[in-house]
């Protein structure tokens, strides 16, 4: 049995580069995704963080494909590999009928509320079921009977009385359940779960964390873990990514991004959360400056307004990717960085 640290990081199950993915509006171009690269690893756990509108959803919308006008997928590749690290296959690329076959088949999603997610009209046996008959070659009966165990294997109470049901009459933390069944009865390679527990109570929340964990040792499978629950992340992810206005500002290991951050915003992320520490009625540190309007981004570094670098050449910067250590990535603001003039990069030269 192959353990997560026997595996071999050079062997990426999903390798994303350069993905862009830019919105078309009428006040402007929103670059919602800005030349992002992601390395999803067999059976661990990528964990993606970053505040509300930095692209997270996005980011893993596009991989599968779901992006929905104005939107566009302008620039990018997202090679799919088989278990050996043999015979890629590129979404980007992909015709309709190749597309469906990763889409549920190699490739599964949790999307973040459920209640949206799931056809009114529908019971969810009837959806489960055609999840089923669309990736493997089951009769409608054996489907049935798939679904059902499934929904046992994610704690459903009282699984036959439930395919019958619609959405509606399942509480949220049933409706969570059933969507991984749904997500997970095909055996998917990957699992992306887009915020999977915002809408769940604190229990709830728990329960449906604890199951995904025991799902992926059971099944083997990898997970794209969306949250800005830094919590969630450094509990359940091997590896983690920071996104900042649609680029990834800094990657690597839980241990690194977490025991040595060296972007200035993942320092204020972190450093934002509570501790046993904090004394009572203490300010948390906030982030200073304002995140710029999403059609009026700096040309150079995003990070540039709220920072106390050399703003006017910041402004038409590029930014700079310094692998810091073996695997540990972060961008830099190419002016920070070679002239060593702000006290955010303090490892500049």
């Amino acid at each position: 049995m192959v353990t997560k640290k026997q595996i071999n990081k050079e062997s990426a199950l999903l390798e994303v580069r350069n993905l862009q993915t830019y919105f078309y509006t009428a006040d402007g171009v929103v670059k919602a995704v800005d030349g992002v690269d992601i390395n999803v690893y067999p059976k661990k756990t990528l964990g993606i963080v970053g505040e509300s509108g930095c692209g997270k959803s996005i980011t893993t919308k596009s991989i599968l494909r779901l992006i929905d006008n104005p939107g566009k997928i302008i620039n990018g590749s997202m090679n799919l590999y088989d278990s050996n690290h043999e015979n890629p296959q590129d979404i980007a690329t992909l015709n309709i009928d190749a597309l469906k076959k990763v889409r549920g088949g190699k490739i599964s999603m949790i999307f973040q509320e459920p209640m949206t997610s799931f056809s009114p009209i529908h019971t969810i046996g009837n959806q489960i079921t055609e999840a089923i008959t669309l990736h493997l070659d089951y009769t409608k009966k054996e489907a049935m009977e798939l679904a059902e165990d499934w929904l046992i294997r994610v704690g459903m109470n009282n699984p036959k009385q439930r395919l019958g049901q619609y959405a509606f009459e399942l509480s949220g933390g049933q409706r969570q359940r059933a969507m991984i069944a749904m997500a997970l009865c095909t055996n998917p390679d990957i699992l992306i779960a887009d915020e999977p527990t915002t809408a769940l109570d604190v229990t709830t929340q728990a329960q449906t964390l604890d199951l995904l964990n025991e799902l992926q040792e059971k099944n083997g499978m990898s997970i794209i873990m969306i949250t800005h629950d830094l919590g969630v992340i450094a509990e359940l992810a091997d590896d983690v990514n920071v996104m900042y206005l649609g680029k990834v500002v800094e990657s690597g290991t839980i241990e690194q991004v977490y025991k040595d951050p060296l972007h200035p915003y993942t320092k204020s992320l972190l450093s934002s959360i509570p501790s046993m520490a904090t004394k009572h009625r203490e300010r948390l540190p906030i982030l200073q400056g304002t995140i710029p309007h999403p059609v009026a981004r700096p040309s150079g570094c995003n990070f540039q307004p709220n920072c106390d670098g050399e703003k006017k050449e910041c402004l038409d910067a590029s930014p700079i990717s310094i692998e810091e250590s073996p695997g540990h990535f972060v961008l830099y603001c190419g002016v920070c960085y070679e002239q060593d003039k702000c006290a955010w990069y303090p490892r500049g030269i």
